[in-house]
């Protein structure tokens, strides 16, 4: 018999070790996932999987919306990488710096990249709960099914395709995104 997050939840911050054996059961899926989204070796993704569960147990009685736990464990996850590819790329910025002229190719690329990931992450951040939650389970690697996503969302698995589209729809209208699309064209697409 399946038991609702919620009294997982509870059970698990009373001590119930197998209340927390089924939260991670149920969800671990998802944090892989969410990892799989970063270019990590094994040891990293593992690395993160653990300071996910960790992050949860710390704030077991803080999970305000129980049945939303999977965009919060992704959410977690995704932080979690980010930290570690902020880290890395501080090292690897000093490394370069050392060895190369600051007008090199690679450093340009990273800036361009850097500047993309910013405006990407602003246009994400800008959409709601709901479309957040929906686009880090279907575009994550591996993917899941659209049956697991129905589930963990609550949501009709006929509805995922359309509300995707209209959610990547939003994304690629931000404002950000338009500038950089804008300034990857270069100037002749400003003046048209």
């Amino acid at each position: 018999m399946q038991h609702g997050v919620g009294d997982l939840l509870k059970a698990a911050h009373g001590g119930d070790a197998l209340a927390w054996t089924e939260i991670v059961d149920r969800f671990e899926r998802v944090v892989w996932a969410t990892t799989y989204g970063f270019n990590f070796d094994e040891a990293t993704r593992s690395d993160v999987f653990q300071l996910t569960w960790l992050r949860l147990l710390d704030n077991l009685d803080r999970i305000r919306n129980p049945e939303r736990l999977a965009g919060w464990l992704a959410t977690t996850a995704r932080r979690e990488c980010l930290t570690i590819v902020r880290q890395r790329n501080r090292t690897q910025l000093i490394a370069e710096n050392e060895d190369q002229p600051a007008n090199s190719d690679p450093l340009d690329q990273r800036l361009l990249d850097d500047e993309l990931g910013r405006a990407l992450a602003s246009a994400f951040d800008a959409l709601d709960v709901r479309c957040r939650e929906l686009l880090r389970l279907v575009l994550c690697e591996p993917p899941l099914g659209y049956a697991e996503v129905s589930e963990m969302l609550a949501i009709p698995i006929g509805s995922i395709g359309p509300t995707r589209r209209r959610c990547l729809d939003r994304l690629r209208a931000h404002p950000a995104m338009v500038q950089m699309r804008d300034e990857a064209r270069g100037p002749e697409s400003r003046e048209a």
